[in-house]
């Protein structure tokens, strides 16, 4: 009896031996295929995304709650700001948001080299949004267009326009840091897809970085109008 249990025992053993050397490293285990594993990621990332939107969305709701107390000041701050750069880093979001949307098409017909080369022009592209923006920072710095108690700029007719800067600064600096955390995100994506990991059956994460990247890019279709096309 005891023999009989212990070839049992063993058999089992060795079954699940093999199970685990056929099982696909990049399955986490308490996933049972890739396409659950798939369907329970894009719903974390849909969460994590709804926050993301209750923050930037509570500081349109100060912005514009600001600019109805001082619609005079927030009319004559804006046009400090240079459109024609902020439109310039609208053609560059939309356009990385399309080379996006293709990597993942890529990844998902099995084009690896068209995967990395979408994947390297959309982190391009937010390399651009970046330098563009830090040419606007620093002129802004220049004419002392600075938020708060550091607003110092000069020959203003119209009293109270550091509010307006306050919230310039407060919500491209943080949308700043979302663009350079998908870069980060996309360079990790990158570096994966050049060794191959990436292919129809898994491709998670292309797909969330795309989702992720495109969340940025609406924030700033938002933001564009909202803080360049004041009327």
């Amino acid at each position: 009896m005891n023999q009989s249990l212990t070839t049992e025992v063993d058999a089992r053993g060795e079954h699940h031996l093999t199970h685990e050397a056929e099982h696909d490293p990049r399955l986490q285990h308490h996933f049972a295929t890739f396409e659950q594993q798939f369907d329970a990621a894009k719903l974390g990332m849909w969460l994590f995304l709804a926050t993301e939107i209750l923050l930037f969305g509570g500081l349109f709701v100060g912005f514009a709650l600001q600019q109805s107390a001082h619609p005079q000041a927030f009319v004559e701050a804006h046009h400090h700001l240079d459109k024609r750069l902020g439109a310039l880093n609208t053609v560059v979001l939309l356009f990385s948001s399309f080379t996006a949307v293709m990597a993942v098409w890529s990844v998902q017909h099995s084009r690896q080299k068209q995967t990395i080369r979408y994947l390297f022009v959309t982190l391009v592209c937010a390399g651009i949004f970046l330098v563009v923006k830090g040419f606007e920072y620093h002129h802004k710095f220049e004419e002392g267009l600075l938020p708060g108690m550091f607003y110092h700029h000069h020959g203003d007719t119209v009293p109270n326009q550091f509010i307006f800067y306050s919230f310039y600064f407060m919500m491209t600096g943080l949308h700043g840091i979302h663009v350079l955390a998908g870069m980060i995100v996309i360079t990790w994506v990158l570096l994966r897809a050049r060794k191959g990991e990436f292919n129809v059956t898994y491709y998670a994460p292309v797909d969330l970085a795309a989702l992720y990247w495109h969340l940025v890019d609406l924030i700033w279709i938002y933001l564009f109008p909202l803080l360049y096309l004041i009327t």
